[in-house]
């Protein structure tokens, strides 16, 4: 059902019908330029509708020949001093079309989690929650959880085998306990080497929304990241999720850009929107 991830020669790819795309994850510089034409011949192979790559900014130029578009960018990713950028290319024109009143809706959920921004903000914690990392013995609520929250995500997050290996690797898994239960949860995915981590997993039990859980998990992971000496945090996230936008705003994350119809979470395709904060140089 999910897609796989596989390499193409030392790079990383996510591919498959799930969201419909080849997702190039990491690069490894010595595959470019030939990777270019390797992603593209997997697309047509499989009739994929979307090509979304992650490159260093001094090889945007190569796959902007090529037809790719910048979507969103996010400076010091690698190692705190070269820029990502997020590069599409669209293979059917349906995909790389948004509908005025899809477009207006991102627009004002941008403009409100821009109101709402404030890098300071007092957080009304229940003392009855107990905000911690998760371990092996957290798996089978997490699951259950993320299970609850979402009709569909782009990774098996459902799946407690994927939990147990990813927490193992690259992947710290946080969560917030109340009496027993694990009512919210997130993930930070570490690039060691590069010094990024990526802010996501975010799930609130319905019966707990409203709680500013996610704000408080960003918080506990964001003391961890600093901890593990990462430089840049960055999320992908719900474009038409207000209280996602609105979460990273208010910890002083810099939007910088629209992924278009990129991502099958909720139960379709979705745009996504980038978010990234620079905590150490």
């Amino acid at each position: 059902m999910y897609d796989r991830i596989e390499n193409i020669n030392n790079s990383f790819i996510q591919h498959g019908k799930y969201n419909n795309r080849i997702y190039l994850m990491k690069m490894d510089q010595n595959d470019y330029p030939e990777i270019i034409k390797e992603l593209e011949k997997l697309a047509f192979q499989e009739s994929y509708t979307k090509i979304f790559a992650k490159t260093p900014e001094w090889l945007a130029e190569g796959f902007e020949e090529e037809r790719y578009i910048q979507e969103a960018e996010i400076p010091g990713f690698f190692k705190g001093s070269e820029k990502a950028v997020f590069l599409s290319k669209f293979l059917d024109n349906k995909r790389s079309n948004l509908s005025e009143a899809e477009s207006e809706k991102i627009e004002t959920i941008l403009d409100l989690a821009d109101e709402k921004r404030s890098p300071v903000i007092a957080i009304n914690k229940n003392p009855e929650y107990y905000v911690c990392r998760l371990q092996h013995k957290d798996i089978n609520k997490l699951s259950a959880l993320y299970a609850k929250v979402f009709k569909s995500y782009p990774f098996p997050i459902f799946e407690k085998d994927y939990l147990k290996k990813t927490m193992d690797e690259n992947i710290q898994y946080y969560g917030i306990y109340y009496k027993n239960k694990l009512i919210a949860a997130s993930s930070a995915e570490m690039d060691i080497e590069m010094k990024n981590a990526e802010m996501t997993d975010f799930a609130t039990d319905p019966e707990f929304a409203g709680n500013s859980l996610s704000l408080i998990l960003l918080r506990k992971m964001e003391e961890e990241m600093m901890r593990k000496e990462m430089k840049v945090l960055y999320t992908i996230a719900r474009s038409f999720s207000p209280g996602m936008n609105i979460t990273f705003a208010k910890q002083d994350y810099e939007f910088s850009g629209t992924l278009i119809n990129n991502t099958n979470i909720f139960g379709k395709i979705e745009s996504m929107n980038v978010w990234y904060k620079i905590i150490s140089n």
